[in-house]
């Protein structure tokens, strides 16, 4: 599928998607929930989170692929890309990589 790299919710979606299926390129941080799972769970969910394509109106209004729910078992997961500058502040253009970290936090979705 072509990509218009003028529309900054295209560039922001890419670089989302990007991100999430390497985890290069930013910051991955798990929530105590999260990195007190067993090992073998805590990689699964991870996988999923980088596998994850199941985008629609409901969860992705803004068409930027920034914001998931997963299952693992019976336990629900959320993961959460977030725009840092310096890993300081908000970043004021998150469709430009030069001044943006990607902040990916996977959580338990009681502790949203």
């Amino acid at each position: 599928m072509p990509t218009d790299d003028s529309n900054p919710s295209t560039r922001i979606r890419a670089l989302n998607d990007a991100f999430r299926r390497s985890f290069a390129g930013g910051a991955v941080v798990v929530t105590a929930g999260v990195a007190a799972m067993p090992a073998v769970q805590r990689r699964s969910l991870l996988r999923m989170v980088r596998d994850f394509e199941a985008f629609d109106e409901d969860n992705d209004p803004h068409g930027e692929h920034d914001l998931g729910i997963v299952e693992i078992g019976d336990i629900r997961c959320l993961w959460k890309t977030d725009y840092d500058r310096e890993m300081e502040t908000l970043s004021l253009d998150p469709a430009d990589p030069s001044v943006t970290t990607r902040v990916l936090t996977v959580m338990l979705v009681e502790e949203y």
